[in-house]
């Protein structure tokens, strides 16, 4: 048995197919074919299950490949010993945000990081919070930067601020008239919402338990995919929206004259970058980290009376 071994039934489970799991490894099928059923008769079992498409692990595989993965984890923390001894930063870090949060946050750091940290490779997706925690899970992710609590023991988050709702509202809509908001000012068949997957939708949803509200039989129904597309749609139709903090700074001051605030304790999300519990470039989160809060306005940093919303 080997670390390349090791690293091959993990491509195979991540992929749950030979030839894009080979391609990952950067050998021929049949050479990664070769290896596990090498490792399958040293050890006398069978790991996956070839009969099945896509191919999947065997009972007594699922573990040997949970093993595995502790195992690669903790032999990469060999080069984070002597990147720390030789006080670099270097190496791959692949990243998921999401999609509510990506135009906003990647560009007050971005520029920063790649100039303080050239030896260091980014590889940045936008996606939504299911699939980060899956792959991160999978470990086909380094780090996701989201909203939590996520509540998920195999996941470690490190917070690093929080960022409150506000209202975006047409010129007719009713709360135009009120200076402050409580959740309940909110009228449901009013909302524009994000479609199903965007963890936003779920924290404007739980303000304040709109989820119980009567939303009646509105003759029309549109989700957006985006908070651009929310905003818009608002700007042209009667209603209103719930949208972050960040991403106000883009809007002109007609928009602006649109945003109204909660009362205090204001309803926030929690943003922060979350890891698989066994990950070991702790350097590389440590410099994440690090760009994105010098470079964060400083009112972000702090709660201020804000009242976190769950994701879920």
């Amino acid at each position: 048995m080997n670390l390349q071994q090791l690293e091959y039934i993990i491509a195979v489970d991540t992929h749950r197919h030979f030839v894009k799991a080979a391609e990952q490894v950067f050998v021929t099928q049949a050479t990664l074919s070769m290896m596990i059923k090498k490792l399958e008769d040293e050890l006398g079992v069978k790991i996956f299950d070839r009969s099945k498409v896509p191919v999947i692990p065997t009972d007594v595989g699922k573990e040997i490949i949970e093993q595995a993965r502790k195992v690669i984890k903790e032999t990469q923390k060999i080069d984070e010993i002597v990147q720390d001894l030789k006080g670099t930063v270097k190496g791959q870090m692949r990243i998921g945000v999401i999609p509510t949060l990506a135009p906003y946050l990647l560009p007050l750091f971005l520029s920063d990081f790649i100039r303080s940290y050239p030896s260091v490779r980014l590889q940045i997706s936008e996606l939504n919070t299911e699939t980060i925690i899956k792959e991160l899970e999978d470990q086909t992710l380094d780090a996701g930067i989201l909203a939590t609590p996520l509540n998920k023991a195999t996941l470690s988050e490190r917070p690093l601020f929080y960022e409150q709702f506000v209202v975006y509202a047409s010129s007719r809509n009713m709360v135009m008239k009120k200076k402050y908001l409580l959740p309940s000012d909110i009228d449901m068949n009013k909302l524009w919402l994000l479609e199903e997957g965007h963890c936003l939708r779920n924290q404007a949803l739980n303000l304040c338990e709109l989820k119980k509200q009567e939303t009646g039989n509105p003759n029309f129904m549109y989700e957006a995919g985006s908070i651009e597309t929310l905003k818009k749609m608002v700007d042209i139709n009667d209603g209103l929206t719930i949208i972050p903090e960040l991403s106000l700074a883009d809007l002109s001051e007609e928009q602006q004259d649109r945003i109204r605030y909660f009362k205090s304790p204001a309803p926030a999300r929690e943003i922060s970058i979350v890891t698989y519990r066994h990950y070991a470039k702790d350097r590389l989160i440590n410099a994440l980290e690090q760009s994105i809060m010098r470079n964060l306005p400083l009112e972000l940093q702090k709660m201020n009376k804000k009242k976190v919303t769950e994701v879920f």
